[in-house]
């Protein structure tokens, strides 16, 4: 019976503790939760993707991981929105730093996201709006998300190349896009292929 009450009260002052805590430190931390539309003008939409292109790139230069999941999360429901209301941009609307911030709004969501828009980004890659880079880089990780092995050999995890379809082919591939040989690719990363 004393060993409950004692287990009992240090539970509590725990409990009390972490909650005053998390209490008085409430506004650095952030629930990014579902990514919801927003309220967007259609005639403002190139501003709209001018502003989530500069903050995108900002937000990765910085090491505030709670900003980072803020900016990316508002980033990620104007993207969203955007393409929901107005439609998906071309060239022929806004240029090509714009047109970036689809993609990279789109490329650092949620997976379910990516999935549902990627047909999108496949046609804009076609019609010359994105890059086949863009294109490789997104299908990689969507099938990395899946568990499945990547076929461009984009994606890197863990600091080691991510598991990769058929490698003894990947530059067959990655040609085809016009993407450098994955040897020249992985040097960024520090990184030796091994197709075996």
């Amino acid at each position: 019976m004393k060993k409950t009450k004692v287990f009992l009260t240090i539970f509590i002052s725990l409990l009390l503790i972490v909650s005053i805590f998390l209490f008085i430190n409430r506004n650095k931390f952030a629930y990014v939760g579902s990514v919801d539309y927003v309220e967007v003008d259609c005639n403002k939409k190139r501003e709209i993707l001018s502003e989530v292109y500069i903050s995108d790139q900002k937000i990765r230069q910085e090491k505030n991981l709670i900003k980072y999941a803020k900016e990316d999360h508002r980033n990620q429901e104007l993207i969203i929105s955007i393409i929901e209301k107005c439609g998906m941009p071309t060239l022929n609307e806004v240029n090509q730093q714009e047109m970036n911030a689809i993609w990279l709004g789109l490329q650092h969501t949620e997976h379910k996201y990516r999935v549902k828009y990627f047909p999108l980004i496949e046609k804009a890659v076609k019609n010359g709006d994105l890059s086949n880079e863009q294109f490789a880089l997104m299908k990689d990780r969507i099938l990395m998300d899946e568990g499945k092995p990547q076929i461009f050999g984009s994606q890197i995890k863990n600091g080691k190349l991510y598991d990769l379809e058929a490698p003894e082919t990947v530059n067959e591939r990655r040609q085809e896009l016009g993407l450098e040989p994955i040897e020249d690719y992985l040097k960024g990363f520090d990184i030796t292929f091994e197709a075996n």
